[in-house]
């Protein structure tokens, strides 16, 4: 992402990198030792994107951002509430209310986080993204403050009944975060 990012130039399209981890916690620019409660046997790396601590793996779908920001006319809290609105699109469809927390950054159902976001900007341009759960190993979550907030809790697309598997649910996500570039973004003149 890092390499993607610093060779772009101003014609270089954006990408959207759909991924699954194996399982390691993520400490954010952000982040506080005090948050990593017991990692246990599971890597943590320091990542250069913003926000405190999170847990990737297994059953989580994970869709990184590359996105040229100056040339879509988005500012980093319009692509927050555009990748929060396709997650809470995707729940929707499936007869899920979600809700975003202006100041919590990610998506909640009743209370409990479904998806995790976070972003680095360098250059007018996003990398990192957002993880949404969709069927994961949860307890891996108990063992950290996740995103730097003590009880949080956490779930996922089966935790709330949804039986989709890891490729719909990363493709679902895709589409509907396309569909929210494309009503948000307004392409700078002269690019």
């Amino acid at each position: 992402m890092q390499a993607f990012t610093d060779q772009r130039t101003a014609s270089s399209a954006d990408e959207l990198w759909l991924v699954e981890h194996p399982a390691i916690f993520t400490v954010g620019l952000n982040g506080k030792p005090e948050h990593l409660l017991d990692p246990g046997t599971t890597p943590v790396l320091q990542v250069d994107r913003g926000g405190q601590v999170t847990w990737h793996g297994p059953g989580q779908a994970v869709l990184y951002l590359l996105i040229d920001l100056r040339r879509r006319g988005l500012g980093v809290r319009a692509l927050v509430s555009i990748m929060e609105q396709a997650v809470i699109a995707l729940l929707a469809d499936h007869g899920i209310s979600a809700s975003a927390k202006p100041d919590a950054p990610g998506v909640y159902v009743a209370g409990a986080k479904v998806a995790s976001l976070g972003l680095r900007v360098r250059r007018g341009c996003s990398y990192h993204g957002l993880a949404l759960n969709v069927d994961p190993d949860l307890s891996a979550f108990t063992r950290i403050n996740p995103c730097g907030h003590p009880g949080q809790a956490v779930t996922s697309l089966r935790q709330l009944g949804l039986k989709l598997d890891l490729p719909t649910a990363g493709e679902a996500l895709a589409h509907h975060l396309l569909q929210q570039l494309a009503l948000a973004s307004q392409p700078v003149k002269g690019s």
